[in-house]
């Protein structure tokens, strides 16, 4: 659904919209939202709509803390839970300053800049997403417990998956949003369950996975459940991964998409912060399948990146290590610039480590290099990255930074 300005405004006139929800995130990739009425559409697309950022992470402070959203009408996506008559619908919004100037902490924004450099350098980049989440019992109050819905393992059905008819209304409600998923089955860990979608632009990718979060809790919600996306929520069960199907255009002979994990693997250290944003990341990289060191194979699950079998447009490169905490925008950009990287100065690729790292003894291990093993380390080295202070503005550096360490 890409709509015009005017044709949004003829929507929301034909379908009974009454609340437009503009849509944005804080720099951590938390949701956030302004609801208006339809008269104030017009308003919104010429001058935006401003708001108080003094509040949202990251933003600001109450002397400098206007900032205004500028919704983009290709983004409009109706709510198929609200009732018809008095509809409410989405859209994702930019952010400026009141003197236009672009809000260097708009992190969307930063991703639309990464999606034209690699145009400007000939290059197209696609994503596909695979998210986890856990599915977990309320209390009697309503409130979400750590007991899973179920003790069903991976692929298996029901009535030992009891997250089968959710995911079947979660796919449903995303597919009447023009969110088409690829394929859904329960994971390994006990109410643990994962929806894949197919691959699609950077920026259509990550804008549907905030709206794919937002769907799950809704509907976890609505059948008497709480979702939970955080990377370790179990101890001695599996954590929540977000894995990251990358491909880059052209197809060559192989060089951009070799170029593109060579970039990726230089400068995964510093790009981990981003990447595993919490404390709890590190719980779970090491364990249960998520990646420790920092390699690549082909279909090796062991691994950090992994070449699944294919070739041509299908030819694809998963990154392991992400989790769903991670703010979609910012991952991308990153993994574009490291891409670019990789392609623009023809970095070779190392080796395929045709290995099994959870099972090699300590002698093979030793000479592999890790990941950063804590929240810590992950922001010395994001914080001393020349490619990071290249990509990423310092505004957002600094406070990443630093609410990491408040966070510790």
């Amino acid at each position: 659904m890409n709509y015009s300005k005017d044709e949004v405004l003829a929507y929301t006139q034909e379908e009974d919209v009454k609340f437009i929800r503009l849509t944005f995130c804080d720099v951590f990739g938390k949701q956030k939202n302004v609801a208006i009425m339809p008269d104030e559409l017009p308003r919104a697309f010429e001058y935006g709509i401003s708001f108080d950022s003094s509040a949202i992470s990251g933003f600001g402070d109450e002397v400098h803390s206007d900032l205004l959203l500028h919704p983009e009408p290709g983004t409009l996506m109706p709510f198929p839970w609200r009732p018809e008559h008095g509809r409410v619908v989405q859209m994702f919004s930019n952010i400026t300053r009141p003197d236009g100037t672009p809000f260097p902490c708009d992190t969307r924004s930063l991703l639309k800049r990464a999606v034209s450099d690699a145009s400007k350098a000939g290059l197209e980049f696609t994503f596909g997403a695979e998210e986890e989440f856990y599915l977990f019992n309320l209390d009697e109050k309503g409130r979400p417990t750590l007991t899973p819905c179920d003790n069903a393992g991976y692929m298996d059905i029901a009535p030992e998956d009891r997250g089968e008819n959710v995911r079947r209304e979660i796919c449903l409600t995303l597919e009447q949003m023009g969110i088409r998923p690829e394929s859904s089955h329960h994971e390994e860990g006990p109410g643990q369950n994962e929806i894949d979608f197919r691959y699609a632009d950077a920026m259509t990718v990550a804008d549907n996975a905030m709206t794919f979060q937002r769907v799950v809790k809704t509907v976890a919600h609505r059948n008497g459940l709480a979702a939970d996306f955080s990377p370790k929520p179990l101890e001695g069960a599996p954590g929540n991964g977000l894995h990251v199907n990358m491909s880059v255009r052209p197809f060559d002979n192989g060089e951009a998409f070799s170029g593109m994990i060579a970039g990726i693997l230089k400068n995964i250290e510093a790009m981990t912060a981003f990447l595993n944003p919490t404390e709890n990341s590190y719980k779970r990289l090491g364990n249960h399948k998520a990646p420790r060191y920092i390699s690549w194979s082909h279909e090796n699950r062991s691994q950090l990146i992994r070449v699944p079998a294919a070739s041509g447009e299908y030819r694809r490169a998963e990154l392991r290590s992400p989790d769903p905490l991670a703010n979609p925008y910012l991952a991308f950009a990153l993994l574009i610039y490291a891409g670019i990287d990789g392609i623009t100065n023809k970095l070779p690729l190392c080796g395929p480590s045709d290995i099994n790292l959870y099972t090699a003894g300590p002698e093979v291990l030793a000479s592999c290099k890790k990941l950063p093993e804590t929240l810590s380390e992950a922001c010395a080295a994001a914080s001393s990255s020349d490619f990071i202070k290249a990509h990423i503005p310092p505004e957002i550096l600094s406070i990443y930074c630093r609410k990491k360490e408040l966070l510790r």
